[in-house]
């Protein structure tokens, strides 16, 4: 799929993860980043803070990056990072060999997340996702 489809994609499922959290965001800023020849490059962004979040990236990922970099993940995949706080990094998803989606809630840890019942049912569009995306990787 291409790099407009996929965000299509993200903001439909964001959406949807809206509503089955009692209408509050579970991600309120994410982006489509490229990670090709070892560099971090914003392709698309939405959420409260777009100078701040290319400009504190390197922080922000600390707990992700590990993962992140290792490149370990199949398209598809994501990992949360449960502790996370404020514009520390939630979660990504891989979308390609080069590309991810970075997601992430300048409110709540994902441990606060989760504590809510609707969660549960809120994962749901995030995981459809991920297998829309393991079948039909983004092309940049």
């Amino acid at each position: 799929m291409t790099l407009d489809q996929v965000e299509t994609l993200i903001k439909a499922s964001f959406e949807q993860m809206r509503a089955r959290y009692n209408g509050n965001s579970v991600f309120d800023e994410w982006a489509v980043i490229s990670l090709a020849d070892n560099r971090a490059r914003v392709l698309v962004y939405s959420g409260p803070r777009k100078e701040g979040f290319k400009q504190n990236f390197a922080a922000d990922s600390a707990a992700l990056r590990t993962a992140l970099l290792a490149g370990e993940h199949p398209v598809g995949d994501f990992e949360f990072n449960r502790q996370g706080t404020g514009t520390g990094f939630e979660a990504f998803m891989r979308l390609s060999p080069d590309l991810y989606l970075i997601c992430n809630n300048t409110v709540q840890s994902m441990d606060a997340i989760a504590a809510n019942p609707s969660w549960i049912q809120a994962q749901v569009p995030f995981v459809d996702l991920s297998e829309r995306v393991r079948v039909d990787p983004v092309t940049a």
